[in-house]
């Protein structure tokens, strides 16, 4: 096993909807990702294309407290959007960006397995909690000079994909691989990053660690959906990710200033 200071740097970037969403806005990030050196891998969601290609098929998209529930209709669409439309068009932009991208979903080779979330207060259905990661095979495609290209898609080991948080697996394959790499963990979403007022995009908090996260929970300025978002990156970094950083676009350039860093 190499020491921390032989680890190679790995890139680990999750986009968001938004980005997705607006083809000019995925034909710049691909760009920018393609140009990031060393070895890298992309995870995304499609929760919006798979709201519209459900609305066309004539069937309901139900989302509780924000959260998808996903019936036997709706994994179908979800297999069909964010394991084929979303992740093989991203695959081929990459190709156009001379980026050798492999698109995956976690049941491709066993690479993220995971189990039914137990139902409690509510039934989520087809929603998978991630148990493991298969680092090895991820790590042989990296040595091979693959860009790793997965979707929130995971796998129950008996034959059920199950929709998964592409948060949580982002978090979940840097943990993983965390082992064998030195990783940095980037959310790249719509806004700059975590902002010290909501009304001001440019007023972005640079640097975060545990104390200073205590004291922005305490006045109130982390909240809603910015809530499980940070604690998907303390939880990463208590397992070994070096740094997280969350921002837009602009943070994936090389002279990028203005995004969040995420330290213990």
């Amino acid at each position: 096993m190499p020491t921390k200071k032989t680890k190679k740097s790995l890139s680990i970037v999750k986009i968001g909807g938004n980005v997705i969403e607006n083809t000019a806005e995925l034909n710049r990030f691909l760009t920018l990702f393609s140009a990031l050196e060393g070895p890298k891998i992309l995870v995304h969601g499609g929760g919006k294309l798979a709201t519209t290609l459900a609305s066309k098929l004539g069937i309901a998209s139900k989302l509780v407290h924000g959260r998808r529930i996903t019936d036997a209709d709706s994994i179908d669409v979800i297999t069909m959007v964010y394991g084929g439309l979303a992740n093989k068009t991203i695959v081929a932009k990459l190709q156009a960006n001379t980026c050798n991208a492999i698109g995956l979903s976690g049941a491709d080779a066993n690479s993220i397995q995971a189990h039914k979330r137990p139902v409690k207060d509510i039934d989520y259905g087809f929603v998978g909690d991630i148990d493991r990661v298969n680092t090895n095979f991820i790590d042989t495609l990296l040595k091979a000079k693959l860009s790793p290209v997965f979707c929130a898609l995971s796998h129950d080991g008996k034959g059920q994909i199950l929709n998964t948080n592409a948060d949580t697996i982002a978090s979940e394959i840097a943990i993983g691989l965390s082992k064998i790499y030195k990783t940095t963990l980037y959310y790249c979403f719509e806004k700059k990053g975590v902002l010290l007022d909501i009304k001001d995009e440019n007023s972005v908090i640079k640097h975060i660690n545990t104390e200073q996260y205590q004291d922005l929970l305490t006045q109130k300025i982390i909240v809603a959906g910015m809530l499980p978002k940070l604690e998907n990156c303390f939880h990463a970094l208590r397992h070994n990710v070096d740094k997280v950083c969350l921002g837009d676009l602009e943070m994936m350039k090389t002279d990028a200033t203005l995004f969040t860093t995420i330290t213990l």
